[in-house]
């Protein structure tokens, strides 16, 4: 029978009988854990040569002897010599010293396993029989998948420091949301959400996980700023791990600043985990590029609710950049106004793209001067992204979807148009 053992290698001698690429694989995962390890070989691989010169490991350039094993808590033996091999294994046994025989894992007192580590979770898998060195990477590759794509329930089973994960989410559909996301919600105790993002994520959770919404709609803000972050504090100090799971990216008119300084004030421990910002994903759902060749080169993101910054209204007027508004809809009539106001030419092409990636996203296209009036006509509401520029014109980059809906308000192609985009 094997039984599977964590071995604590920090500082500790370790001796690696061979010079060959084997042993120098057996060295670097050694290193990784710090141990101190020794190397008894006539001659090195230049893996090796190179850790050696760097003053990472002890070289005795030469056969191994008995006495090498004298004060190894373990031994790695990979000689590729029947007979070496053997003679090592057989001076650990003496020595009740755990051997690894990488020539015949089966003649072994220990197994190296396939190894995998998510975060501080390490999985190992070995064989009980003989040794198969295939199977048991298949196997242990599929386990760290099920890791890496959160598939596990990681939350701690006892007392531990409690910490703030800030988690980009994305624009909406579960597909964006990153891994590493993925991999913070399967360690969650606690998951403070908005009605942004990956909401349907929260039906994987894990039973028991507590949901805290937050979520803020226009003009309604039930849970104001500061409570969300006392709210992320307190939690973390009773100990949990407390995953704030937003829409887009934390830092993209997120307000994860706010919450990061809020946690840092208390001396919380705080990540930031990226996501994809709607700002972009939203149009690259419509097909809609940001810069094409030949068209436009920039592009510039702003707040709606700010207003026009010079350097926005630069960009529109010059046609020189694509303008980006994130929170925009209840602002539009504002912002049309103001940009033609500045000079901006009229038929600037805007494009509305509401739940982008999401089952019901829809794209409503017009100019600048009648935007107000077609958006209105097609009840377009937030949460949408508008895009100003020649790139929000219908037909630069038309996407090859057979499930796309077309219905337009005249047959002239000039005319402005709306756009049902199904997923």
């Amino acid at each position: 029978m094997t039984t599977m053992l964590g071995l604590q290698l920090t500082g500790r001698r370790v001796l690696v009988v061979g010079g060959g690429p084997v042993a120098a694989r057996r060295v670097q995962s050694l290193l990784a854990d710090a141990a101190r390890v020794v190397v008894v070989a006539p001659q090195l691989c230049e893996v090796l040569l190179d850790l050696h010169r760097w003053g990472l490991i002890e070289w005795r350039a030469r056969e191994v002897a008995e006495t090498d094993l004298d004060g190894a808590w373990l031994v790695h033996t990979a000689t590729g010599d029947r007979s070496t091999d053997a003679a090592v294994l057989a001076w650990a046994t003496e020595r009740q010293t755990f051997c690894v025989d990488a020539g015949s894992g089966a003649d072994g007192s220990a197994r190296t396993p396939a190894t995998s580590q998510q975060g501080d979770v390490l999985v190992g898998v070995v064989s009980t029989g003989p040794a198969d060195p295939r199977r048991t990477i298949a196997v242990r590759d599929a386990v760290a998948a099920q890791l890496r794509e959160g598939r596990i329930d990681l939350r701690h089973r006892r007392a531990h420091a409690g910490r703030v994960v800030l988690v980009g989410g994305g624009p909406g559909d579960v597909g964006l949301l990153t891994l590493a996301g993925r991999r913070a919600l399967a360690e969650a105790d606690v998951v403070v959400t908005d009605r942004l993002g990956p909401v349907a994520v929260l039906d994987e959770l894990a039973p028991g996980v507590e949901i805290i919404d937050v979520g803020k709609t226009p003009g309604h803000h039930p849970v104001p700023q500061h409570e969300i972050g006392r709210i992320l504090v307190e939690q973390a100090q009773r100990g949990r791990v407390v995953v704030r799971l937003k829409g887009g990216d934390p830092f993209v008119y997120g307000r994860g600043g706010e919450e990061v300084l809020a946690c840092r004030e208390a001396d919380v421990p705080v990540e930031v985990i990226p996501g994809v910002s709607s700002a972009f994903a939203a149009p690259a759902a419509a097909g809609i590029p940001l810069t094409h060749r030949g068209t436009v080169g920039a592009v510039h993101v702003m707040n709606g609710h700010d207003g026009w910054s010079s350097a926005a209204l630069t960009g529109l007027r010059d046609r020189s950049c694509t303008v980006v508004v994130l929170m925009g809809v209840s602002a539009l009539a504002t912002l049309a106004a103001q940009a033609l106001d500045a000079g901006a030419d009229p038929a600037t092409p805007v494009a509305l793209v509401e739940e982008g990636t999401l089952p019901g996203q829809r794209v409503t296209r017009a100019r600048l001067d009648d935007v107000v009036d077609v958006a209105a006509a097609a009840g377009v509401r937030a949460p949408a992204v508008i895009v100003l520029g020649a790139v929000a014109a219908a037909g630069l980059l038309e996407p090859d979807r057979g499930d796309t809906a077309h219905t337009t308000s005249s047959s002239d192609d000039s005319a402005p148009v709306a756009v049902t985009m199904a997923t």
